[in-house]
């Protein structure tokens, strides 16, 4: 892993414009030349347009062409839920349960948090669940329970009336048992076998037999990340979640084992991953560079992981913690985890962070998984302005205005004087009428 002795030098490397870390700059323009594959765009625009006039069977059509999945029915059926208990391992089952009741303590203490509907001096807000939300999660190769329950629990818990859940199936057709039986923990109302950028239109605009939503939410591939910007706008999305991000803040108490295997962690999930060390201890920054290195020998997603750490990770040397927060908040990682003496006194000064882990008994794999909070989390440097998922992406506020007679009549001029000020002469006139308490103007 590359080691950077300068803070100067790793401020230049870690800021979101350098091509080697985050996300690369979009390309320059190039002389238009013909292309043997449509890009990521061209390919969703044409999926959105057909699922939206031809609804289900695009659906059915697209299920075949690109998961190679033949299906009679687009929707999970009760039984196929039941029995995949049979198919889960217990222990796995248990650990869901556990996770599940985690989550929902965690985002329940958030909504008691949450400021409730009031009426007072006659202004107030209203606070309401949404309707509908639909909750995409990975699947076709490879399952995600984890992601099932970070998802659809903070929509449970706001009070959202009903949970679509869409995901790719297997070739045979099938969703991934743990799949299912996540979603039955958490009490997901539909679910629907389908994947890619046609979920997405599906979910947006509805077809026969999935109903439209009002939200989207949950992570996916290029193509379904692409779709989703597409139908903003349609329907509401959370984020545009990209690859994992974290930066380990460390001094010389820090175990070089610890911060290395949480390093590794993140980098084995994407060729596109962040693992970033900064610390005050050169001492610590040699050993957890030998320490990657033993411990990327015996790692089955080596490959990937050594791919992420070669050219997205960094070891930076600062001289004090503030330096080093400093560059945390430049960079605005999805987490951020603190090994250092007196590491919650820094939490205050870390204001662009998704996720903030204190300790070395809080590791990321743990938020991950069965920690409490959301893991879908601000990447790419939205840390800056977003927050993570929660209760708050299912609520929606509805303004209220219940003024008297007195209080309109107190502030009722000054508000003429605006609108004439402005030119909307209906609208001074609204207000006068009221003023002068006659019902209709001469």
């Amino acid at each position: 892993m590359r080691t950077v002795k300068s803070f100067q030098k790793a401020k230049s490397l870690l800021t979101r414009e350098a091509l080697s870390y985050g996300l690369p700059l979009p390309p320059k323009p190039k002389t238009r030349v013909k292309r043997k594959e449509p890009s990521p765009e061209e390919t969703v625009e044409r999926i959105l347009a057909e699922v939206r006039s031809k609804g289900d069977r695009a659906l059915f059509s697209y299920t075949k062409k690109l998961d190679g999945a033949e299906i009679s029915s687009l929707e999970v059926g009760k039984n196929e839920i039941s029995g995949a208990y049979e198919k889960v391992d217990k222990k796995l089952v248990s650990a869901l349960r556990l996770a599940a009741n985690r989550i929902k303590q965690f985002h329940s203490m958030c909504k008691h948090r949450l400021e409730s509907s009031f009426l007072s001096q006659g202004l107030g807000r209203q606070v309401s669940p949404l309707n509908r939300v639909g909750i995409y999660v990975p699947g076709g190769t490879a399952a995600y329970p984890s992601t099932v329950l970070m998802t659809t629990i903070p929509a449970r818990i706001a009070g959202v009336r009903e949970i679509i859940l869409v995901t790719p199936p297997k070739k045979d057709g099938t969703v991934p048992p743990a799949t299912l039986v996540a979603a039955d923990i958490a009490k997901v109302d539909r679910i629907f076998k389908i994947g890619g950028a046609q979920a997405i239109a599906a979910l947006a605009f509805g077809t026969e037999s999935v109903p439209k939503v009002d939200k989207i939410c949950g992570p996916g591939n290029i193509f379904v990340i692409t779709a989703k910007r597409m139908v903003y706008g349609t329907v509401a999305i959370e984020s545009l979640p990209g690859p994992s991000e974290v930066i380990i803040v460390a001094d010389d108490t820090a175990d070089a084992s610890f911060c290395a295997a949480d390093l590794i962690a993140q980098a084995e999930h994407d060729t596109q991953a962040s693992a970033i060390l900064i610390t005050t201890s050169p001492k610590l920054a040699k050993d957890v560079n030998s320490e990657i290195k033993r411990q990327l020998a015996k790692l089955e997603r080596q490959n990937i992981a050594t791919e992420a750490i070669n050219s997205r990770g960094m070891i930076a040397i600062v001289n004090n913690p503030d330096e080093a927060v400093e560059l945390v908040n430049l960079y605005a990682p999805e987490h951020v985890s603190l090994m250092l003496r007196n590491a919650a006194n820094y939490i205050p000064k870390i204001h662009n962070a998704g996720c903030i882990l204190i300790g070395s008994s809080s590791p990321v794999a743990l938020g991950d998984y069965i920690a409490g909070p959301s893991h879908v989390l601000p990447t790419g440097g939205s840390a800056r302005f977003s927050s993570p998922l929660g209760v708050e992406d299912f609520l929606k506020v509805t303004n209220v205005i219940a003024l008297d007679k007195a209080a309109g009549k107190e502030v009722g001029q000054a508000a003429i004087t605006i609108a004439e000020a402005e030119e909307l002469k209906g609208h001074a006139q609204a207000i006068r009428i009221r003023l002068n308490n006659r019902k209709e103007p001469k």
